[in-house]
């Protein structure tokens, strides 16, 4: 309808500010458990159990970044899948605004691992689950390394003071704040997935090069095609076999 306003426009989120905190994605699921409409942003100076995906912990001291968004019924089932990539675009962008300029490579690489220099310096982990209301929750949860990062990681690691982005967290996530509500609009409840991927692409890292992609039970090689128009990793396992994958850990092969 003509004038109608966008369910993520920029005015519609809130935002809670915390201290010290479990998981800012903990509290989130606890407040949708008691009723919240979600488009809730929780943020936190510090984290006691912060994690990564499949578990892992994340470095959670003051001085990054610790924000998680709450949604409820962000979209249909069959269009959630494109989800990741708009957190990735949004996120990218808010980090590219606080980068002085210079030759820092910012990149993503699939689907949400923001990249400078080919080294990571934001964790994103999306976690959901059904309410007793019928309702179903989704929280993005984003930690990024402005002076703290891990010592130890099985990939490389970065952060933001090393590259010049001398800013506090609050300045970061007022960044952050209009970003994801841009690119949320953009990608408005998955129907506009196809403007999403588009924005992906620009910014993709290692399109043509070989990588090896960790699943749950094995770990493939091959060229990274590209993704397709839904957002899905496309594996180039050579003899014209190309195999499109909903989730996984990709890391680039390291050639001498």
């Amino acid at each position: 309808m003509a004038g109608e306003k966008s369910r993520f426009s920029l005015e519609a989120f809130r935002h809670v500010a915390l201290d010290d905190i479990g998981s800012t994605n903990s509290e989130c699921l606890a407040r949708a458990r008691a009723g919240d409409p979600g488009l809730l942003w929780v943020t936190a100076a510090r984290q006691t159990e912060g994690r990564g995906r499949r578990g892992r912990a994340w470095t959670s001291e003051p001085g990054n970044l610790y924000a998680s968004l709450l949604l409820i019924d962000p979209a249909p089932m069959e269009r959630v899948a494109s989800l990741p990539l708009a957190v990735a675009v949004a996120v990218h962008d808010a980090v590219k605004a606080v980068l002085p300029p210079g030759d820092a490579a910012l990149q993503v690489k699939w689907p949400n691992d923001i990249l400078i220099n080919r080294s990571k310096t934001c964790g994103i982990l999306l976690e959901g689950e059904p309410l007793a209301d019928g309702r179903r929750a989704l929280v993005i949860g984003i930690g990024i390394n402005i002076r703290h990062m891990p010592d130890s990681a099985p990939y490389g690691v970065t952060r933001l003071v090393d590259h010049g982005a001398a800013i506090t967290p609050d300045e970061l996530f007022a960044h952050l704040y209009q970003s994801m509500a841009l690119a949320l609009e953009l990608w408005d409840e998955g129907r506009g997935t196809a403007g999403i991927v588009r924005r992906w692409r620009e910014v993709a890292c290692g399109v043509g090069e070989r990588i090896t992609v960790n699943l749950p039970d094995r770990s493939l090689e091959g060229r990274f095609a590209g993704i397709d128009d839904g957002g899905l990793l496309l594996l180039d396992m050579g003899g014209g076999q190309v195999l499109p994958i909903a989730a996984g850990d990709v890391f680039f092969t390291r050639t001498e």
